[in-house]
């Protein structure tokens, strides 16, 4: 069985969607910032970083969001987050993860000035669909992401139309509205 560390609506959130994708079982192990969960000696022990997400596989830990979804496509193709044997596909997917990672992630805690720019570049890019020609762990990734940037800096829909309408495809997806559901429940608390 795999295992699950996040915290709700972080960064781990993408992995909480994949694996509702995919469909497989899977324990939830939900960490609290307020208690520290992530400095505690068990998880550090687990993760030296000390941040979530982490995925267990088979005893093994296995961290950082794009490395996760990518796991998850791969291990799982029946769910068909990647093209299969397309390997110009598998790039742009990373090409995506990567981007957000280095460069979406980060241009939020900059306010919402240099979140226009970075972001205008994300909705410029993404055009009027998926990430890629079709769903996939892209859209997951840059979906997590837009998430927290609209609900803390809350831009106007026509700043970004392509990812305000990229956003509503990803709500309306089952996965999404179970892993919100989820960590609503358990409740955010997402540091600044």
């Amino acid at each position: 069985m795999l295992t699950l560390y996040f915290a709700p609506g972080s960064s781990s959130m993408a992995v909480h969607i994949a694996l509702h994708e995919v469909g497989v079982a899977f324990e939830g192990k939900p960490m609290s910032f307020k208690k520290n969960d992530m400095r505690s000696p068990d998880y550090l022990a687990l993760n030296p970083e000390g941040k979530v997400p982490t995925l267990v596989i088979a005893g093994r830990p296995l961290t950082e969001v794009a490395a996760i979804l990518y796991y998850l496509a791969k291990r799982f193709p029946d769910a068909e987050l990647l093209p299969r044997g397309d390997i110009e596909a598998d790039a742009r997917a990373l090409s995506w993860m990567s981007f957000a990672a280095s460069t979406l992630h980060p241009a939020r805690r900059h306010g919402l000035d240099h979140a226009k720019e970075v972001w205008g570049i994300a909705d410029r890019r993404l055009g009027n669909g998926w990430a890629l020609d079709r769903y996939s762990i892209a859209d997951i990734h840059l979906f997590r992401l837009y998430w927290r940037l609209a609900n803390s800096l809350k831009p106007a829909s026509e700043t970004f139309p392509n990812l305000t309408v990229h956003h509503a495809r990803m709500m309306a997806r089952p996965a999404v509205q179970r892993t919100i559901e989820i960590e609503t429940a358990i409740g955010y608390e997402l540091p600044a």
